[in-house]
């Protein structure tokens, strides 16, 4: 059990417990700039980058693992509320089915193009064109992760970075990278600006893409699952490259492609 003496929160109609269901808006997200996350493995990692958490719900009665003190007395430390509550609350405020007693209140920290920096003299970027499945821009931020990419850019957005399933499919990843949301005009004047190739792709390019060469600064320009990349982009790509598509799709999924295209820019990388 845990040493920190806390009341319980034993109804639903509590007034923190609605505030917190009602962040599940994203009207209200970008009103408080406040966002959920929830679950051990995010929470840890927000915690590793300094993210500004506010408050913490737990319930011990879902708890999965052993470790889960360690990180409550770390976030007590640092001034965060922690508010105990029923299995039954809890569970009403949780979007997972399987919860494990950890949610907590997040402030908002969006940072710039400006603001990214390069890990070495070959940049590796991932923009994300107008997404529009949460787990599909969360599978995105984690591949990037996998990869060591510098920073991704959500372009022209369509599903919120703070969505709790973008959180939730990015494994915590969302903060362990730098994650800028921009226009397509202002990333396409960045990317040039900075001598960055540009690399989209497209059933109808025609060089295959592990042919071409990734060992330089790069940028991978994935569109979104329905209508692809828009046409300003393809008419501004370096390299247009085709993944091969040998049954009857064609098309991959959008995290799919990204995640071909991340370790193929990888692996070209990791011979130099």
């Amino acid at each position: 059990m845990l040493s920190v003496s806390l009341d319980k929160i034993t109804s639903a109609q509590n007034p923190k417990i609605k505030a917190v269901i009602k962040l599940r808006s994203k009207r209200v997200r970008d009103q408080l700039s406040e966002y959920l996350i929830e679950g051990y493995r995010e929470l840890m990692r927000a915690v590793s980058s300094n993210t500004k958490i506010e408050i913490l719900f737990i319930c011990e009665e879902l708890f999965l693992k052993d470790n889960e003190k360690k990180l409550i007395d770390e976030l007590e430390k640092r001034g965060v509320q922690i508010f105990s509550c029923a299995q039954s609350v809890f569970e009403k405020i949780s979007y997972r089915d399987r919860p494990d007693g950890l949610l907590a209140v997040a402030k908002k920290s969006p940072i710039g193009l400006e603001e990214i920096t390069f890990k070495n003299k070959n940049p590796f970027i991932v923009v994300a064109v107008s997404i529009e499945k949460p787990g599909n821009l969360g599978t995105i931020l984690r591949s990037a992760d996998a990869v060591g990419a510098d920073a991704i850019i959500v372009v022209d957005r369509v599903t919120d970075i703070y969505n709790p399933n973008v959180v939730r499919a990015s494994t915590g990843t969302l903060f362990t990278q730098p994650v800028v949301e921009a226009t397509s005009e202002k990333t396409l004047e960045w990317l040039k600006e900075n001598n960055i190739q540009i690399v989209t792709t497209s059933p109808r390019a025609k060089e295959l893409y592990s042919q071409v060469d990734y060992q330089g600064p790069t940028a991978i320009i994935v569109g979104s699952e329905q209508y692809g990349l828009p046409k300003h982009w393809l008419e501004s790509f370096d390299k247009n490259v085709f993944i091969p598509m040998l049954g009857h799709a064609d098309s991959l999924n959008a995290a799919t492609c990204t995640t071909l295209m991340l370790y193929e820019v990888l692996r070209q990388r990791q011979s130099l």
